[in-house]
């Protein structure tokens, strides 16, 4: 029972409503432009599982090795760090994960595109893309993490792939303007990293990760926080006012409260456990801002 334990808590499930928001995002704007697939959508559900668990344990494997995870952690500990699983048993659940992504993806491929092999070949690269970046993020000797390209990298797989794929999945084509919602999932997927970064810019500064709170210092680290949470909002608000601008299409809105409360304890809260709750927080408002957004497009279309 307490290597079961201890197992959940490397999986760290609480991540998966950030990674399923853009799923959920991809399938919303296919639904309102008339496509729309259940095989498809759990299929993506369940590759973004194994992907995200996936990231999940390289992030305690990588914290483990290169030393971020020490005395000096204000966050939580990791388990690989903490001796509840072994580093040889974390490397084999991070092979494991490995092949279901990749077996989960392949046959997610085939679902939408069938025999047509350049769609294929394009999409496999994407995700074989995705998990040497889940697991480049903190693992190797150089990880992108730790050197401050995390957010980039968040952008482009919780945002701009994320729900621009998942849109092509559906429809076989893409529409440019679907990536103005990509870029708000992407943004404040990249919101809750910052929370992150910030929470630990002590320990990061001292174990050597340089993540862009750590580059920038706090101060202008939270004005990149309101920046964010207000360039998604926006980028939604400019592809609604383009594509359905009626009142409902724009309850998204109704989140902006909840957004504010997070860039405000960003501002003020100064200690480690007075910001860990603000990471869920976010996290659950980017999946109810998408729920919202997916609402209006297409129940109030």
């Amino acid at each position: 029972m307490k290597k079961i334990k201890a197992w959940l808590q490397a999986f760290r499930f609480r991540t998966l409503p950030l990674a399923f928001s853009c799923i959920f995002m991809g399938a919303f704007l296919a639904a309102a432009n008339g496509f729309f697939s259940w095989p498809i959508l759990i299929w993506s559900l369940v590759t973004t599982l194994f992907l995200q668990v996936l990231s999940n344990l390289a992030n305690d494997y990588g914290d483990a090795t290169s030393g971020v995870d020490g005395v000096q952690r204000t966050g939580p500990k990791r388990t690989v760090s903490s001796g509840l699983i072994s580093l040889s048993a974390m490397k084999r659940a991070l092979i494991v994960f490995s092949l279901l992504s990749l077996f989960s993806g392949l046959w997610l491929i085939f679902l939408s595109f069938g025999d047509r092999w350049t769609e294929i070949i394009i999409f496999l690269i994407l995700g074989l893309g995705a998990i040497v970046a889940a697991i480049k993020y903190t693992v190797g000797k150089k990880p992108y993490g730790y050197a401050g390209f995390g957010d980039l990298f968040v952008l482009i797989f919780f945002g701009l792939v994320g729900v621009g794929g998942s849109y092509y999945l559906y429809a076989n084509t893409l529409d440019s303007l679907v990536l103005l919602p990509a870029l708000s999932c992407g943004l404040l997927a990249v919101g809750v990293l910052n929370v992150n970064n910030i929470r630990d810019i002590d320990s990061d500064q001292k174990a050597g990760k340089y993540s862009i709170p750590v580059r920038i210092g706090r101060p202008n680290a939270v004005l990149y926080h309101w920046f964010l949470l207000s360039m998604a909002v926006i980028s939604s608000c400019v592809y609604v006012a383009i594509v359905n601008p009626r009142g409902f299409s724009f309850l998204f809105l109704l989140v902006l409260p909840m957004l504010y409360s997070n860039a405000r304890a960003v501002k003020i809260m100064k200690t480690s456990q007075g910001l860990d709750p603000f990471l869920k927080q976010l996290a659950l408002t980017t999946l109810i801002f998408v729920i919202l957004f997916g609402l209006g497009q297409v129940v109030f279309s």
